[in-house]
């Protein structure tokens, strides 16, 4: 439990070095903010996993790439992460404190934008807590005899841990003050549904009972709407 728990700290310092060196200052509150936000919600929804799939927490922590995963599924990964975990933070800080290409957010919107932001990371707790085969990776896990997980979030919508990214991306934009990256966050999220599409994809092929599953659950991310 100690080493997932540690695995919270590099993710926040990357973030946290990301976002200084891009804005050229240590002397951002929201930043820091933000930094103390995330480091508390990873903390307690890895805690509320961990004692449901201790074994999944480790294969997520530390487990990027597999030899068994497509290769449009690494490229789109990897893609994915750059834009969203490099890219956001990048914008939002050259935006706040050098661009200026958008106005700043009034206050009310920032504040919520905090609200999103934790709740997007509470939503893939949710989805991580249901499926013991949320893995970072895109493949069939025959070691732990991969079935079709379709209770709790999973009788909602087809991908609830996905449909944590645009709140997580968007919160934190919103709360940074930057207009400007919530734009560029459309890169990311565009990404993740190509993603979602190859994926959906590879488990009709390979995953016994998921096409039964897109019947009983028709949306994918957005219930009555996708």
């Amino acid at each position: 439990m100690f080493t997932i728990l540690l695995r919270v700290v590099p993710d926040a310092v990357v973030l946290g070095l990301v976002l200084f060196a891009a804005a050229g200052t240590l002397a951002w509150p929201r930043a820091w903010v933000l930094l103390a936000a995330l480091c508390a919600v990873r903390l307690a929804t890895a805690v509320a996993v961990f004692h449901v799939h201790p074994t999944l927490l480790r294969e997520r922590a530390y487990v990027l790439m597999h030899r068994e995963q497509p290769w449009a599924d690494k490229a789109i990964l990897l893609a994915f992460m750059a834009t969203a975990f490099l890219g956001v933070p990048v914008i939002a800080a050259l935006d706040v404190f050098r661009w200026h290409v958008l106005p700043s957010p009034p206050p009310f919107v920032s504040a919520a934008g905090l609200v999103l932001f934790l709740l997007g990371w509470i939503i893939t707790a949710l989805a991580l807590r249901e499926n013991a085969f949320a893995v970072t990776v895109v493949r069939l896990q025959s070691e732990r005899r991969h079935t079709v997980v379709d209770t709790g979030v999973y009788a909602v919508i087809r991908h609830p841990m996905y449909a944590g990214n645009p709140l997580v991306l968007l919160g934190l934009s919103l709360w940074l003050g930057s207009y400007t990256s919530a734009v560029f966050a459309c890169i990311p999220l565009a990404l993740l549904l190509v993603r979602i599409a190859l994926e959906e994809r590879f488990l009709q092929r390979a995953l016994p009972g998921y096409r039964d599953y897109m019947k009983r659950v028709p949306y994918r991310l957005l219930p009555g709407v996708w």
